[in-house]
């Protein structure tokens, strides 16, 4: 079968046209009924997967920094992650844990996760991936440290290569505080399931409305508790119903 860019330069060719090229030489026939939008369906796949090369990361966290008296640590857990490994453009997912320490600084917590999808929407290795997301938030607020965890499966290892379906990988980025042993196992502790994102804060300490606001609306619970180790025990899953009654649960504790 003769391929379509036989006579067409690579610059002038479009995405759609290089699909269907691809199609041809693996054997197919871009003509055939099942094919014939494939072309157009992969560029615009592709263009979404690779959004975040058209977003600014520090831009992003630019409006939603807010200036409290908190020097706890700040904990956004479980958060859903995809990107495509740079090397085989196959899919590597799975979930992303960050923790700072506020030097009289915090970010809107849901910002966390589009400051990882900003990153993870790109050709991505997992560890540089690590890094981008705690260097963007040191660069950001400078705060005493951050910790970042990615646990994540990639498809390239599972459905070619060495075939090995129930590995993981696990990379981690810990800055300033996170360095010290205590800290980071202060961190570790708190990787119990929860099923949505929470804050721990000090009793006595007083968000913006604008900040708790933005909690709410993401289904975030702040819990008033003070004490310099966290454990499992105080980091509950928050469920849409709960949300209205938090308050005064939290007035009753």
């Amino acid at each position: 079968m003769q391929t379509i860019l036989e006579a067409q330069s690579l610059a002038s060719t479009s995405l759609q046209e290089l699909m269907r090229e691809m199609l041809v030489r693996l054997g197919e026939d871009p003509e055939r009924d099942g094919l014939q939008q494939t072309p157009e369906r992969i560029e615009h796949s592709m263009q979404y997967l690779t959004k975040g090369y058209q977003e600014n990361p520090e831009e992003l966290l630019l409006d939603a920094m807010f200036n409290v008296a908190y020097d706890e640590m700040v904990i956004v857990k479980d958060i859903e992650m995809f990107s495509l490994c740079e090397h085989h453009l196959l899919p590597f997912f799975g979930k992303v844990h960050v923790a700072y320490i506020p030097r009289g600084k915090v970010i809107g917590l849901s910002k966390v996760p589009r400051l990882v999808d900003v990153f993870a929407r790109r050709l991505q290795v997992q560890e540089r991936l690590t890094t981008q997301i705690a260097e963007t938030i040191e660069s950001a607020i400078n705060p005493l440290g951050v910790g970042v965890v990615i646990e994540a499966r990639h498809l390239c290892m599972m459905m070619r290569g060495v075939e090995k379906q129930h590995s993981s990988t696990i990379t981690s980025a810990m800055l300033g505080a996170f360095r010290e042993k205590e800290t980071r196992d202060e961190f570790s502790r708190s990787d119990s399931p929860t099923t949505q994102h929470t804050l721990v804060r000090k009793s006595g300490t007083y968000l913006p409305d604008s900040l708790r606001a933005e909690l709410e609306r993401d289904h975030l619970c702040i819990l008033p508790f003070t004490f310099r180790r966290l454990a499992p025990q105080f980091l509950y899953p928050i469920a849409d119903s709960t949300l209205s009654s938090a308050g005064a649960r939290n007035d009753r504790r």
